[in-house]
């Protein structure tokens, strides 16, 4: 499908897509809120730590995979979908480990429900930091930390790359219109 059949879509074809990307969205904060979280954390060491880093490090990779496809400006890519869904499964991963941290007695201050945990994701990920609700002991501090330094490398690159993908289509864009080729 070419870049001009793309933008004509209309009705069904224009919605369609839209509804996919936010029935993924839904799909990932219902995960979040329903699976079984608590059988994670001090019950669990061994599996928590092993499945926050499998969904990290996968996490990663398919955003440095969406940043090579901006980078070689591959066409039939969608990296600002895919990455949109992939920022907002990060986050779902943190605030799942820090809910599953927060189990541990002395982690966290002011931790107690998912909703905490994704309310604290996202003020770290804001570099906000309100102060209601603090991690305590080492391991949710190297979370954290994790955290902050996952957001600047990886987000970061991730953000770059769709300004500049979304900067060069409108730049192209406005090449055709100046060329009489709207």
């Amino acid at each position: 499908m070419t870049q001009e059949t793309r933008g004509a879509r209309t009705g069904w074809g224009a919605v369609r897509p839209w509804l996919v990307r936010t029935g993924i969205a839904a799909a990932t904060v219902a995960a979040y809120f329903l699976l079984p979280l608590d059988h994670l954390g001090p019950q669990r060491p061994v599996l928590s730590w092993v499945v926050f880093t499998v969904l990290l490090t996968a996490v990663a990779v398919l955003l440095l995979r969406q940043v090579r496809h901006v980078l070689v400006d591959r066409p039939d890519s969608h990296p600002g979908v895919v990455i949109s869904l992939l920022i907002v499964l990060s986050v779902h991963v943190f605030s799942a480990a820090y809910y599953s941290l927060a189990k541990q007695p002395g982690e966290f201050s002011g931790l107690r429900t998912r909703v905490d945990a994704l309310y604290f994701t996202v003020v770290t990920l804001a570099t906000v930091g309100y102060g209601d609700i603090t991690p305590r002991g080492q391991a949710a501090r190297v979370v954290t930390v994790l955290q902050i330094t996952y957001s600047f490398v990886f987000l970061t690159a991730a953000a770059t790359a769709l300004t500049t993908r979304m900067r060069d289509m409108v730049v192209r864009r406005t090449e055709r219109g100046g060329r009489g080729g709207r």
